[in-house]
Parts: structure tokens; C-alpha cells; sequence
């Protein structure tokens, strides 16, 4: 289902341009509204949440997909943690669905789904581990790094239950708006995979902007 928001980027309280195969991680807090743009359209947003108070409570798809009975994310779907406490919901998105199951490209997966000579392209994995190792004062570690939201991505479940890599359903402008039901802190990789669909291949912006409860 596809859902506009009446927010205006040029109010909110705080926007940044996530430029192509780079990372973004920060803290929203409860009752804020944050905003996730594909700004040229077909671009994955590979993005991981942590409760700001105790990062080891962070996203999980398996509570998330469990409870709601859906195994793609869109507007009501509530993000759940490891904890199976609620820490976002989806409020507003004119992408009109993401996935939560194909995971993040890495050197290992390049490895394996592509060719030996992939092993040392940038990938998501890469973003991640700057961003915590760059950001030590979150208290977020290698060690927590786990499922992750894929944002504009589009990962089909075949017929005999697989996934599959297609062409992207999002577009320029596209959106995901979500209300944070905790402090989380948010860290995106704006996929820098060449190899396949998911960013048309050609990595573009992403945009990021939050707006205060």
C-alpha cells in the first residue's frame, strides 16, 4: 500500500545526503519521525537498528516477520528487536514494499554469488564496520551486526522458496517514512553493489532527514 506523508524535507529538523557507497549512522530519538530517500531511484538502503540504550537489543527479522505474518515490510508494519519490543513503525511509503530477508552484500557473498575476483569490492558489510569502528561512542561492535532492512530493495520468494535479485520497484523521490517507538540509533549503508539489481548497477544518493515528535 502506498502512502504519502504531509512532511516537507526543508522542516525537518535535521537532513543529510548519503552519497553513494557511503554509510550514515546516528541517533533518532522517541516520538521523532525519521525519512529514508532513494533520490535517483533503484537504490538499496542497507539499514540496521539499535536501541540507543543498550545496543545489544537491535532489529530483528525474525520477531519482526513472525508477528506481522508478512515477510516483505511497508506501511503498519512495526519493526520489532531480539527482544520483541517494538522500535519503529512504518508510517508513511510511496515504494510500497522492502525486504528484510536477502541480507547484506559482504566480500564473503561476493565471493560465492559472483566470482573469486569480487572478493575485495566495497560492499555493505565494509560501510558497517567503518561506521562502528569511525562512531565507537554508540557502543555498537562487529559483534551486533546482524539482520539488517533493505530499504527499495526488491528480493522476489520464488515458488520453491527462495529469494531472488530483480530489478528495483522504487523510483526517484521514492520514500520510507518511519516514528521511532524508542531512542534507536540508525546506521544505512547506501549499497555499493555493482553485480547485481539492487542498485541498478550504479550506486546513487540516499537522503536522510528527521523530524522532531
Amino acid at each position: 500500500m502506498l502512502t504519502e506523508s504531509f512532511r516537507q524535507t526543508h522542516d525537518a529538523r535535521y537532513s543529510q545526503r548519503i552519497g553513494a557507497g557511503d554509510y550514515f549512522m546516528g541517533t533518532v530519538k522517541a516520538g521523532s519521525t525519521v525519512r529514508i530517500t532513494d533520490v535517483d531511484g533503484n537504490e538499496a538502503a542497507d539499514t540496521l537498528f539499535y536501541s540507543a540504550l543498550d545496543p545489544a537489543e537491535r532489529y530483528s527479522a525474525n520477531d519482526t516477520v513472525r508477528e506481522q505474518g508478512n515477510v516483505y515490510l511497508g506501511t503498519g508494519s512495526v519493526l520489532r528487536s531480539n527482544r520483541n519490543n517494538p522500535m519503529l513503525e512504518i508510517i508513511a511509503d510511496t515504494c510500497g514494499r522492502h525486504d528484510t530477508l536477502g541480507g547484506a552484500c559482504s566480500s564473503e557473498s561476493n565471493t560465492v554469488r559472483y566470482a573469486h575476483d569480487r572478493r575485495c569490492m566495497h560492499s555493505c558489510r565494509d560501510n558497517w564496520m567503518n561506521a562502528i569502528q569511525e562512531n565507537e561512542h554508540f557502543g555498537v561492535t562487529k559483534r551486533d551486526i546482524a539482520h539488517n532492512i533493505n530499504f527499495f530493495m526488491n528480493v522476489p520468494i520464488t515458488p520453491e522458496g527462495g529469494l531472488s535479485f530483480a530489478d528495483g520497484i522504487s523510483g526517484p523521490g521514492k520514500y520510507v517514512e518511519m516514528k521511532a517507538l524508542m531512542d534507536v540509533i540508525v546506521l544505512i549503508s547506501n549499497c555499493p553493489q555493482l553485480n547485481n539489481p539492487c542498485s541498478g548497477f550504479d550506486p546513487t544518493p540516499l537522503e536522510i532527514a528527521v523530524w522532531d515528535s
